[in-house]
């Protein structure tokens, strides 16, 4: 498989290409790394390759904040600076500058 390095970032603010979704990338798998099952429930006309990096998003939506496993090419930069109101953000990430969270520092005890 193809294997390249990933567009997006952990704490960068993206969109869906398709669906009205958005949220901050908190992880990132260089490919596909999801159960079959999961892969197979996408609708084959819609269905992601598996050879690209897969973004695992504190996602939001209108009405509901959810963790979403998206693949590069349904991402786009979020360029509406707005703060995603995820409940996790804070727990993972310190503020918002230009469109990225800046991740949060762990303090050794």
């Amino acid at each position: 498989m193809l294997n390249r390095d990933a567009k997006f970032s952990i704490g960068q603010v993206v969109r869906h290409r398709v669906y009205p979704f958005r949220g901050v990338i908190f992880d990132v798998d260089p490919t596909f790394n999801n159960t079959e099952e999961w892969w197979l429930s996408i609708p084959a006309e819609v269905r992601p390759r598996k050879d690209q990096p897969f973004y695992h998003l504190l996602a939001e939506s209108d009405d509901s904040a959810y963790i979403a496993y998206v693949s590069e090419q349904n991402l786009l930069v979020d360029e509406s600076g707005e703060p995603v109101r995820h409940p996790q953000v804070n727990e993972i990430f310190d503020g918002l500058k230009d469109g990225f969270y800046q991740v949060r520092r762990q303090s050794a005890h």
